[in-house]
C-alpha cells in the first residue's frame, strides 16, 4: 500500500511539473495574451470588425498576424506580446531586451537577500507589426491610400518606460483608447465589407498548420541573416552602408529614403 501511494504521489508531482512547464511555455503565454487582447477588442463598437490569427502567404512563405481590426477609420494591425519585467527597445534595434529582477532569499546562519537578473532577447515587435502592415497592403493593393495603423500591445506586467518608438507600443489597458483616437472616416461601409471579404479569402490558416508556419519563419530568418551578413538589404536588394545616428552606429540601405531598412 505504501509503495502504491508513493507511485501515485510521484505521478502527481510529475504531472504538476509537466503542467507548469506547458503552462509557462512561450507558446501558451502567447496564446493567453492573444486571448486577452481578443476580449479587449470585443468591447469595440459594432463598426469595428476583429479578425484573429490571420495567416497570409508571402514571397518567402507565410506571415501570422495576431489581430486585424477593420473599421471605417482604417485598419489596425496588432502584434501581441505577453511579457513581464523591464522592456528595452526602439524602432531601429533588431532585438529588444527583457530584464527580470527577482529577489531571492536563503538562510544559513541568517537570512540574506540578493537580486537575480534574467535577461532575454526577442525580435523587435515594431518591425514585426510593420512587416505585417506591408503584407496587408500587398494583399489590398486596390486600396492604394488605405490607412493602416500598426500597434504593439503588451499584456502581463511589462514595464515599457524604457521603450522609445514613433509607433504605438502600449499597455493592454490603453489599447482601446489608442484605436478610438482615430475618428476620421476613410472607408465606406461597402469598402469595409470588401476588405473583410478579401482578408478572409486570403487567410490560409486552415490550410497551413503551425509547424509549417514555424518552418517558414526559420527559413525566412536564415535568408534574412544571409542577406544582411552579405551586405545586401533584405527589403529591396540595395547595399547596406555603415551610418552613425543618435543611438550609435547602424547599417542603412543605400536606397534611402525610398527604402528605410536599418539593422545593427
Amino acid at each position: 500500500m505504501t509503495s502504491m501511494l508513493y507511485i501515485i504521489i510521484t505521478i502527481a508531482l510529475l504531472g504538476l511539473i509537466i503542467y507548469r512547464w506547458w503552462y509557462n511555455s512561450p507558446e501558451q503565454k502567447g496564446k493567453r495574451g492573444e486571448s486577452h487582447v481578443h476580449e479587449l477588442l470585443s468591447q469595440l463598437p459594432s463598426a469595428y470588425h476583429v479578425l484573429d490569427d490571420i495567416v497570409l502567404k508571402t514571397d518567402k512563405g507565410t506571415t501570422q498576424i495576431d489581430h486585424v481590426v477593420v473599421s471605417p477609420y482604417g485598419l489596425f494591425v496588432i502584434e501581441t506580446k505577453n511579457y513581464r519585467g523591464e522592456i528595452y527597445g526602439d524602432d531601429k534595434r533588431q532585438q529588444w531586451t527583457q530584464i527580470i529582477a527577482t529577489d531571492v532569499r536563503y538562510s544559513r546562519k541568517w537570512y540574506k537577500t540578493y537580486t537575480h537578473i534574467t535577461k532575454n532577447h526577442f525580435y523587435n515587435p515594431v518591425r514585426q507589426a510593420l512587416g505585417h502592415l506591408y503584407e496587408i497592403k500587398k494583399n489590398l493593393s486596390e486600396w492604394r491610400h488605405l490607412k493602416i495603423v500598426p500597434i504593439v500591445v503588451f499584456t502581463g506586467s511589462a514595464d515599457l518606460s524604457k521603450v522609445e518608438s514613433n509607433n504605438h507600443v502600449v499597455y493592454d489597458n490603453d489599447l482601446i483608447t489608442t484605436i478610438r483616437q482615430y475618428q476620421t472616416q476613410v472607408l465606406s461601409s461597402l469598402e469595409v465589407n470588401d476588405i473583410l471579404k478579401r482578408l478572409t479569402e486570403k487567410n490560409v490558416r486552415e490550410v497551413v498548420d503551425s509547424r509549417t508556419h514555424v518552418q517558414n519563419i526559420y527559413a525566412a530568418k536564415r535568408d534574412y541573416q544571409q542577406q544582411v551578413s552579405s551586405g545586401v538589404c533584405p527589403r529591396c536588394g540595395g547595399t547596406l552602408i555603415l551610418r552613425s545616428g543618435r543611438y550609435g552606429s547602424f547599417y542603412g540601405c543605400s536606397n534611402y529614403p525610398n527604402c528605410k531598412f536599418t539593422t545593427h
